[in-house]
């Protein structure tokens, strides 16, 4: 399906379009999210600023609720991005990148995709090149952090310590914007004296960006300083891309008519609000701030829609209620240790249990929809049989796995236990395995977070190709399940050997990494 492309009338530099910020080009991205085009438009608009902690969706989403125009995302460092897998949560309807450990790091829908920005932590080109690339279809800008002064941000140089080496600040961002085909911007603070912030700039602006972010503190400033409107005014007056103004929410801005004020007093393009928005994200709201009780309520709501961790999610409650802590609902928050106590404390018991409810019903419907393709097996000219398979544990009978299921059938025949080959690839540390069983080998061609996950997904390549049980919840009991049952009966002390399986356990697993100079059938992937 082709979507037309508007032509775009807006004559203001940085500015992609006076009908929509982003226009949707031709085709779908990978996962379904839409690919979107022209660049965001920095001008005359409300932005949520990157905020570590406060950025996550369900913070975005509210933003977006009440009138912000753009929102960037909390900022994740590149190394971490870099070892996420891209994973479309169909429970969810959200695009998730996932670490090793499981844990989602960023998490994202289509509906902010058009006006979402990525704020990353970086020093160094290739790796924010990367992390770009890795993204880019799911938001609609990039940004680079050059203005955070917490250590954490700072260590390895990222964040402000950029601001002392203007060379890699150029060579990141014209890497970026060569690269990416997303509008590249940067957050920054201003330096020490007028002249060298002036000099900065120009030569950032250089580099091709949309936009600039200037919060008006130097790096050892906090919020307890005064932010210097004088600074970011002369920045604006000297460039001619967007500058989009930040660091006014302790002197200027306590509602939304002081955002205003904020921008004239700083002739700024567009306005960043940090923690004014994270008190009361209805501070983008025309018509006047809500009462909190209605805004915390819309936050959980969508907290628990997205799944998003209660620790998360107290944490930004927390920096609502402020000097309300104390009162008998922060101190109800206080003591939540789940989401479901978080609902609780503030009403919402009922939601909380219709709404997961909902998402487990959808999760069974997906875990019993197991595509066609993936139970036909076809073997490459290296002879290694294929299926496009991933193992769910939750899709399994308690204390049965698949490897258990291929153990126990080998010994039934009489052949060799399962031999597993796994290997790792380098760039995003995830892994892919193949199992041999009477001289045939089989492989999940889709790689995986651990180890132990791919070995249980090449276990099913095999049971499928063969027609076997795997231990998939509603398959008929095999003799594993019997063996199991019976066993304990048998002989309580007999040996272990007639204890349940364990993967891990069961045999010998070679373990080598890409480039390893051992032969592998993995070779080239």
């Amino acid at each position: 399906m082709a979507f037309p492309v508007l032509v775009c009338h807006c004559k203001l530099q940085g500015c992609g379009d006076v009908f929509t910020d982003v226009v949707l080009a031709q085709g779908w991205s990978r996962g379904g999210m839409i690919v979107n085009s022209l660049s965001l438009c920095y001008h005359n608009k409300l932005i949520l600023a990157p905020m570590v902690r406060v950025g996550t969706l369900p913070m975005r989403l509210l933003a977006l609720d009440y009138g912000a125009d753009i929102v960037y995302c909390e900022e994740l460092i590149d190394l971490k991005m870099l070892q996420c897998k891209r994973v479309v949560n169909e429970v969810l309807s959200t695009v998730d990148f996932v670490a090793p450990d499981d844990r989602v790091v960023f998490r994202t829908c289509r509906r902010e995709q058009s006006r979402l920005v990525f704020q990353m932590g970086t020093s160094d080109a290739e790796r924010a090149l990367a992390v770009a690339r890795l993204v880019e279809d799911d938001v609609a800008g990039i940004d680079v952090n050059m203005g955070c002064p917490k250590d954490y941000s700072t260590k390895g140089g990222m964040g402000a310590a950029l601001l002392s080496d203007p060379d890699k600040i150029e060579k990141i961002l014209s890497t970026l914007v060569k690269g990416t085909r997303r509008p590249v911007t940067c957050k920054i603070r201003i330096l020490p004296s007028l002249e060298d912030t002036l000099s900065l700039v120009k030569r950032i602006e250089s580099t091709g960006i949309a936009a600039i972010a200037v919060h008006g503190r130097k790096r050892e400033e906090r919020p307890q300083h005064p932010v210097s409107c004088e600074t970011i005014k002369a920045i604006a007056e000297t460039l001619s891309i967007p500058v989009i103004a930040n660091g006014g929410s302790h002197d200027h801005i306590k509602d939304h008519l002081d955002i205003e004020d904020f921008r004239r007093a700083t002739a700024a393009s567009s306005v960043m609000v940090a923690r004014a928005a994270m008190w009361n994200p209805s501070i983008f709201l025309k018509e006047g701030l809500r009462p909190l009780e209605e805004v915390m309520q819309k936050y959980i709501r969508y907290a628990v829609q997205y799944d998003n961790h209660y620790t998360n999610t107290k944490y930004c409650l927390c920096q609502m209620l402020r000097e309300q802590l104390e009162s008998p609902q922060g101190k109800l928050l206080h003591a939540a240790q789940s989401s479901r106590e978080i609902c609780e404390a503030f009403g919402l018991g009922t939601f909380y249990e219709e709404t997961t409810q909902e998402l487990d019903s959808r999760r069974a419907e997906l875990l019993a929809k197991t595509p066609e393709e993936t139970r036909e097996p076809a073997e490459d000219p290296s002879g290694v049989i294929k299926m496009a398979v991933k193992f769910d544990r939750r899709a399994y009978s308690p204390q049965i796995t698949p490897k258990t299921c291929l153990l126990e059938w080998c010994r039934r025949e009489k052949l060799a236990q399962p031999v597993y080959e796994t290997v790792q690839r380098p760039l995003d540390r995830l892994f892919c395995s193949v199992v041999t069983v009477a001289e045939q080998k089989y492989q999940s061609t889709l790689w995986d977070k651990s180890k132990k996950l791919a070995e249980q997904a090449a276990a099913i390549v095999c049971l499928r190709s063969q027609g076997l049980p795997e231990g998939r919840l509603g398959e008929e009991s095999s003799s594993l399940h019997k063996r199991k049952r019976e066993a304990p009966e048998q002989d309580p002390e007999g040996p272990r050997a007639q204890d349940p399986a364990k993967p891990g356990d069961l045999c010998k697993k070679p373990f080598v990494t890409l480039g390893s100079t051992k032969e592998s059938p993995l070779e080239g992937w």
